[in-house]
């Protein structure tokens, strides 16, 4: 499951310690060793939603992309770019796609793809064990009556600039890691998830129908969910 918990690593000492090649323990959880590594095309799916009619949502995806995450020495400073084909996009209603294709919405023709890069990235502070421990500072159980749980889950926000229609605004996604290991081929992967959402109307994509009955057809919020793994490059 690629949204698995991180679980905590101690040696004997209670100092974190590295368990298998390609992976480096900090704050308790594994993570990946630097490099550059690349989204898996085999193991990825970068879709989205939107309400339609105001009252359900409809579901689509983009087939083809690529990304480059550089991971460094600081973990707290990876870098990301992203490009994704823009006519790959599909709802599985060929009418639908056909017109999120057109000049009216996407222009795939003028603008083949929609890119993003990150500026920088932070935890969520209440993912961080120190805040777990701070949560209870006026309970009257200690740190050895209440430990850390053995199953950590690390959230951080990636801080970053979205491209669509050659209009950039600053987007950020909500990412869950899913962990660092060795795949059966010998590689080093990592796993992630990641959310956010966006107003369409800001990127130019303001086709719309109002209804006679109020509201519009197509609603202005769409909520980005990005799913991967990413191979270590040699």
């Amino acid at each position: 499951m690629l949204l698995r918990r991180l679980r905590r690593v101690t040696g004997s000492s209670g100092e974190s310690d590295v368990t298998h090649p390609g992976v480096r323990v900090w704050q308790g959880i594994e993570i990946p060793a630097p490099g550059i590594y690349k989204l898996d095309p085999a193991h990825r799916r970068i879709g989205f939603r939107a309400q339609h009619m105001m009252v359900s949502p409809v579901r689509g995806e983009f087939t083809r992309a690529t990304a480059r995450i550089v991971v460094a020495d600081d973990p707290l400073a990876p870098y990301v770019t992203a490009t994704i084909e823009a006519d790959s996009i599909s709802t599985g209603y060929p009418d639908r796609d056909a017109h999120l294709r057109s000049p009216d919405l996407l222009d795939v023709e003028k603008y083949p793809t929609l890119e993003y890069r990150s500026t920088g990235m932070r935890l969520q502070a209440d993912e961080n064990p120190i805040f777990y421990w701070a949560r209870l500072r006026n309970h009257r159980l200690d740190r050895r009556d209440h430990p850390l749980p053995e199953q950590v889950q690390a959230k951080a926000v990636i801080i970053g600039e979205l491209t669509i229609k050659g209009v950039t605004r600053p987007v950020n996604l909500h990412l869950q890691y899913g962990g660092a290991r060795r795949d059966p081929s010998g590689q080093e992967i990592f796993g992630f998830s990641a959310t956010a959402e966006i107003d369409r109307e800001d990127f130019g994509l303001l086709w719309n129908v109002v209804l006679e009955t109020g509201g519009v057809l197509v609603g202005k919020k769409v909520h980005i969910e990005i799913a991967g793994e990413a191979i270590r490059q040699s």
